[in-house]
């Protein structure tokens, strides 16, 4: 939720910040940056940049409106629905992001200017789409400089997609416990030895990451760091083509193809998807988190209904496929996101004020968890009491799918250990959630065992 004042993770940049006013983001420009922004402004490069759809347009607005008495502009930004991470991307955001930097980079360079930065942090997704939300990236090019962010570059991007690509896709929460982007040297580590004989990794992170050692204690010559313009524009193919070049195929996981394996019937899952649909329209949510959405068959029905929807999976494969899709079709109100409900994303960085948390980032209009209780009263070993406490804290609205032990994938659970959930039922289920919600509706699903309930948060 937004307050007034300056973000708490808008400090590292002196050329401005960002800050709410009245619950409206602006971002305020220092004057240090006012030939850096005039020269974006006049060139043509924002106007370039906002008609190809690589960077969130904004409009000036009143001085007034500053913070502090250094402020040169003020102006107002197209808010992004949902804040998400890198560590929260599957591995074709993460590409796309790279990518998206690199053809802003190119395209800045025609313009007479550079990024002076490219954290992935600066990369947002309205649904399918990556785009830059900050407009102080740019600074104006001097001959012969080199590109002062690619060493951010090959943190940030190509070293977690190549460990993704040749290692383990788990690798890509690497970046998660390193906030300025995954060492170099931790990668060169992780990736197997054949890396050496890819040119472009071999060179942008196993070379790369020696040159850092080598010199992390030498003082170092600024005029020797000087490259010429086509020099420069070599470093940035040679980027896009490694990280273009980068794959990863979402195969072997538990959940990625759990719709070609489901126990529903045809019939039970056009059911479900009925009832979803008609529980959700009293709602009329504009925002809704789709807990569990594996390849997203739910979080679609709940977009085409009018709301803004981010479909949190906990599984790299399902989230990959859900983003190819919604990429496909073009889908701006569809965001895929990695996010394990048992240890989600926490606040992290500086004063843990740099990134949000999960439940930061709401509360949400309604929240549909689908075929997911099991596994985390089951597998996980969680009291409904706390889940419906945790729910509560994020929605109003709840449509929620109980999965009882008579299921064959409550049975399946159970196979390997010990039953020590007695109050794992469905009479358990309703006490433990009417403590924090009113059932307003409640339907089984034909051909199943299973309930499908719409609750409302009980004032408190």
């Amino acid at each position: 939720m937004s307050s007034d004042g300056v973000l708490s993770s808008s400090f590292r940049d002196p050329s401005g910040f960002l800050f709410y006013k009245d619950g409206t983001l602006y971002r305020q420009i220092n004057k240090r940056y006012a030939a850096d922004y005039d020269h974006l402004m006049g060139s043509g490069l924002y106007q370039t940049l906002v008609d190809a759809g690589l960077i969130v347009p904004h409009e000036e607005v009143s001085l007034d409106l500053a913070e502090t008495e250094n402020a040169y502009k003020v102006i107002k930004p197209r808010q992004i629905d949902f804040i998400s991470y890198p560590y929260e991307w599957c591995f074709s955001q993460l590409k796309d992001a790279a990518l998206t930097t690199l053809a802003i980079q190119k395209k800045a360079f025609q313009f007479g200017m550079t990024l002076k930065d490219s954290t992935a942090y600066n990369i947002q997704f309205i649904g399918a789409r990556p785009v830059l939300i900050d407009t102080l990236s740019f600074e104006k090019y001097t001959p012969g400089q080199p590109w002062d962010a690619y060493q951010q570059f090959c943190r940030h991007f190509l070293a977690p997609l190549a460990m993704a690509s040749y290692t383990d896709i788990r690798l890509t929460q690497l970046s998660r416990i390193n906030i300025d982007g995954v060492p170099l040297d931790l990668a060169s580590k992780l990736l197997p030895f054949k890396t050496h004989f890819k040119p472009s990794i071999l060179l942008h992170i196993h070379k790369h990451a020696k040159v850092q050692i080598n010199y992390s204690d030498r003082q170092v010559d600024a005029k020797a760091r000087k490259i010429s313009s086509f020099g420069f524009r070599a470093i940035i193919d040679s980027l896009e083509s490694a990280a273009g070049k980068l794959k990863w195929q979402p195969v072997g996981t538990e959940w990625g193809d759990y719709y070609d394996a489901t126990n529903y019937s045809e019939d039970a899952m056009g059911e479900k998807e009925k009832l979803v649909a008609d529980f959700l329209a009293p709602i009329k949510p504009t925002t809704t988190w789709d807990l569990g959405a594996n390849t997203g068959l739910f979080s679609r029905i709940a977009s085409r209904a009018g709301s803004k929807t981010v479909a949190f999976d906990i599984d790299p494969a399902a989230v990959e496929k859900n983003y190819l899709q919604a990429k496909a079709n073009n889908q701006t109100d569809i965001l895929p996101l990695v996010l394990d409900l048992t240890n989600p994303s926490s606040a992290i960085g500086f004063d843990h004020a740099e990134r949000m948390s999960i439940a930061q980032r709401g509360p949400v209009d309604a929240i549909l968890v689908l075929a997911l209780i099991h596994h985390l009263a089951i597998s996980n070993n969680l009291p409904l009491e706390k889940i419906a406490r945790s729910f509560a804290s994020l929605t109003k609205n709840l449509i929620i799918e109980f999965v009882p032990k008579e299921d064959s994938q409550v049975k399946r659970l159970l196979a390997t250990r010990e039953d020590i959930f007695p109050d794992y039922n469905k009479e358990g289920f309703e006490i433990a959630f009417s403590k924090h919600f009113e059932i307003i509706r409640s339907e089984n699903i034909k051909e199943t065992n299973r309930t499908l309930y719409r609750m409302q948060k009980r004032d408190s």
